[in-house]
């Protein structure tokens, strides 16, 4: 790993006892040869004590931040500070964010945004939210999605969209475990080509190096 290669902080809230997958799929994808995601995972932070993420963050040596908020603005940017990131990623973060450079701070989602996003809409209630909008005949896919934070849940504008075919028998179970390998599998590279410069934010508008990258990223809607 180069000196200068981009420091990422992970906000991860995981749960008491588990959680944390994307946040340790993030530091291997760093530390692969070559690596997926050409980047210095420097820290997470979480709101559990003992919970999942600070479990992985000491199997893989990774600084790992306790935080019990209040999760404001000024908290938000002392720990931009502390561990001297250059970007933030919302790995499974149930908090507001504020406070940040949206064009440093992303965010993943395991559903189809904006229809499926919003605050009451994280973890599973996402995938029970899309499961009951197949059945009514309303939609065929879910997606895994990534976008710049601005101060409201979910609401920045998107870059990836990747869409995930719901299966006849699906559950919100089922789903879940399937766009949550989808998740792993891009994150890493998705955030590697926001930290690179491929993808970046002006303004409000997205601009991705090539025609051929956006197509990648956004592919037509099914």
């Amino acid at each position: 790993m180069r000196q200068t290669d981009p420091h990422i902080l992970v906000f991860a809230s995981g749960t008491k006892t588990g959680g944390g997958s994307g946040f340790a799929t993030l530091v291997k994808a760093s530390r692969a040869r070559p690596p997926i995601l050409e980047a210095r995972i420097c820290g997470v932070v979480t709101n559990h004590p003992a919970g999942g993420v600070r479990q992985k963050a000491k199997a893989l040596g990774i600084p790992c931040e306790y935080w019990a908020g209040p999760y404001l603005a000024g908290g938000y940017r002392n720990l931009v500070k502390k561990f001297q990131a250059d970007y933030v990623m919302l790995s499974g973060w149930l908090k507001l964010v504020s406070g940040l450079d949206p064009a440093r701070t992303i965010n993943i989602h395991p559903g189809p945004l904006p229809r499926f996003g919003g605050p009451n809409l994280y973890g599973h209630y996402v995938h029970e939210a899309v499961m009951a909008a197949y059945r009514r005949g309303e939609i065929t896919h879910s997606a895994v999605t990534m976008h710049f934070v601005d101060e409201v849940y979910d609401r920045g504008p998107v870059f990836f969209a990747l869409p995930v075919a719901i299966e006849p028998d699906d559950t919100p179970e089922t789903l879940a475990a399937r766009v949550n390998r989808a998740e792993h599998e891009w994150q890493p590279r998705v955030l590697n080509y926001v930290v690179q410069g491929q993808v970046r934010l002006a303004g409000n508008e997205v601009v991705y190096e090539t025609e051929e990258l956006k197509r990648l990223l956004m592919p037509p809607a099914e």
